[in-house]
């Protein structure tokens, strides 16, 4: 039995270790995050979405528990494909609680996390020196957990990276402002990284509620100075790609 990450999409992102495992696998229960064409490339097993969207109806957790532990018990080589990283927002840990507590063996094989992934694929590092030596990952989901993580962390002094809260990023900016966040930190959203529709905005905490992604698309909000370099990186790669140009130019 395996619990294996699948990193934020693309399935060139997946480790070796997973690839591998999938290979292998009887059974495959899979995400909603994943890409699905290349799961059946990658395996001849069994495949069955399990995964969770918000606002659609999805299979409850004891259900993943319950055909997890009887594949497993049947002989079968199991396979819980989630996305991201397994123990990050992804319930890994609710799962192998219940295969220890079911007696059944089982390892991990992490992810790439999409809480790090999603800023970094658009240009945004969740630490920079100078800037941010911290990131902190929240869900976006639960507005009281935020404020008490909010309550405990001086504002405006390390990288913020939300999950599953770009349907609520207008309260969660109102919320990130009152706890003492400045208005004008730099703000962002990513969707779909890793994706053929990925999608990034820019502007600052204030106007993030007003922002219009994609519908459809899952995403990230990424609150701090690091927002900021990514204008610096595009800005150089223009200048390069300006400078590649002219020399084609001249050589040409």
């Amino acid at each position: 039995m395996s619990l294996v990450g699948a990193g934020p999409w693309d399935p060139e992102l997946w480790t070796v270790r997973a690839v591998r495992r999938l290979e292998e696998a009887d059974l495959v229960l899979y995400d909603a995050l994943v890409d699905v064409e290349a799961l059946r490339r990658a395996t001849k097993a069994q495949c069955f979405c399990v995964g969770k969207r918000a606002r659609r109806d999805s299979v409850p957790q004891e259900t993943i528990h319950r055909l997890m532990i009887r594949a497993a018990k049947q002989g079968k080589r199991v396979v819980r494909l989630k996305g991201g990283d397994p123990f990050v927002f992804g319930r890994g840990g609710e799962e192998a609680l219940a295969l220890v507590m079911a007696g059944v063996p089982f390892e991990v094989v992490p992810g790439v996390t999409t809480a790090v992934a999603a800023p970094e694929l658009a240009g945004i590092p969740v630490t920079h020196r100078g800037i941010a030596s911290a990131f902190l990952v929240l869900a976006g989901h639960t507005a009281d957990a935020v404020d008490n993580t909010l309550r405990s962390v001086r504002p405006n002094t390390v990288s913020m990276v939300i999950l599953m809260g770009v349907g609520a990023r207008a309260d969660l900016a109102s919320r990130v402002m009152a706890h003492g966040w400045s208005a004008d930190t730099p703000a962002a959203i990513v969707c779909g990284a890793s994706t053929p529709d990925a999608w990034t905005w820019t502007g600052t905490l204030v106007q993030l509620g007003g922002a219009t992604p994609p519908a459809g698309l899952p995403g990230v909000l990424v609150i701090g100075e690091v927002v900021r370099v990514r204008e610096v990186l595009a800005t150089a790669s223009r200048a390069e790609q300006a400078d590649t140009e002219v020399s084609y130019g001249r050589n040409g």
